[in-house]
């Protein structure tokens, strides 16, 4: 009989052992499901106000002067002096090389000598005309005309003059003040008469060619600031201005334009170059972009009201390295004068409590 009665009291201590073991102190309970009281978080902020938005286009480009010349010779001699190398500097009118002018010299001559008889062919038949040679400036042009092209006077002329043409050219001169590049011709070679013989740069002229896509054209305009960085010299960045747009739009819907940089340090025809565009647009609400989070996929301000934080969704239209232009059109409940959160919003929820930073507040 009693071991009947301890085998009935076992599934009753199971029962009980579940239940206790479903039950949990306040003090478990409370480890399991305690949420931490709203800390407050400590911001910096700013007064929203209209003001100028310096605003910055950005593509990319290479420079290229605006005066840039490729020289070649007019004849096939042999190249009997080369004064320069590549990298030197040139005044206008500075020799750069000169042709072997014998042959030159002895064409000029021959032209000189089939000139002359031309001209007294030309006397015997102004003579047959009835016409005396002192009397010429008095032969009617029609007359005149006819007698030089019979005798060959004309194209006697044409010849002499192409000689001395290619005789004063057979030394290359410099077209302005620059520096000489791509020159790899050598001397006793002939020279060629199709391929450039040599550049003169002006570095003075550089421009930096660039692209802007068609819907940023209402975004810059000539005489628009620019700042250009060399990627191979990031150190040597220079400013110019632009200088000319081309009213026309590729196959690709970008249009060209150059903008007039100064000169500075290492920078050569053709090197790569990023290009920022700046111009400042007045009556913005700028604000840093550490000023914007995003919430749900949009953009968001904290405005600070009455110590806490109170989200406020906007739309930014332009953008440079550093700010937002915020559309006041899209700016929901703010306006003019309203505290704006600029960091320590992380975080933040809507309606957090906050405090401002060392009781600064920036302009």
């Amino acid at each position: 009989m009693r071991k009947k009665t301890n085998w009935l009291l076992v599934p009753a201590l199971i029962c009980m052992t579940a239940c206790l073991s479903e039950k949990r102190t306040p003090e478990e309970e409370g480890t399991v499901e305690t949420v931490l009281p709203d800390a407050t978080n400590e911001v910096t902020v700013m007064t929203l106000t209209a003001t100028d938005f310096r605003h910055e286009l950005v593509s990319n480009g290479k420079l290229a002067a605006a005066r840039c010349a490729d020289l070649r010779f007019g004849s096939d001699e042999p190249v009997a002096a080369i004064y320069v190398k590549n990298g030197d500097r040139v005044s206008r009118g500075q020799a750069i090389a000169e042709l072997a002018a014998f042959r030159l010299e002895n064409r000029a001559a021959q032209a000189r000598d089939a000139l002359d008889k031309a001209k007294l062919d030309m006397q015997d038949v102004l003579i047959g005309q009835g016409f005396a040679p002192e009397d010429s400036a008095n032969v009617p042009p029609a007359t005149l005309a006819l007698v030089e092209s019979r005798s060959g006077y004309r194209q006697a002329l044409a010849q002499y003059e192409l000689a001395l043409y290619e005789v004063r050219n057979a030394v290359l001169r410099a077209p302005f003040d620059g520096v000489i590049a791509n020159l790899s011709a050598k001397p006793f070679n002939r020279a060629s008469t199709s391929e450039t013989f040599c550049t003169v740069i002006d570095p003075h002229s550089l421009e930096a060619v660039f692209s802007v896509l068609e819907n940023e054209l209402p975004l810059i305009k000539t005489g628009d600031r620019v700042v250009v960085t060399p990627y191979a010299t990031p150190s040597e960045g220079t400013e110019g201005r632009i200088r000319e747009i081309n009213p026309f739009v590729d196959a690709g819907g970008l249009v060209r334009v150059k903008a007039a940089v100064a000169a500075k340090g290492r920078m050569f025809e053709g090197m790569k170059v990023r290009v920022t565009v700046q111009r400042l647009l007045g009556g913005r609400w700028v604000v840093p972009k550490s000023a914007v989070v995003i919430r749900s996929g949009r953009q968001v301000l904290f405005a600070l009201k009455d110590g806490k934080a109170r989200w406020v969704y906007v739309h930014t239209d332009l953008e440079n390295s550093g700010s937002y232009a915020v559309s006041s059109d899209t700016a929901g409940d703010l306006k003019e004068g309203d505290l704006i959160i600029t960091s320590g919003n992380v975080n933040l929820a809507h309606e957090s409590p906050v405090s401002v930073k060392d009781s600064m507040i920036s302009q």
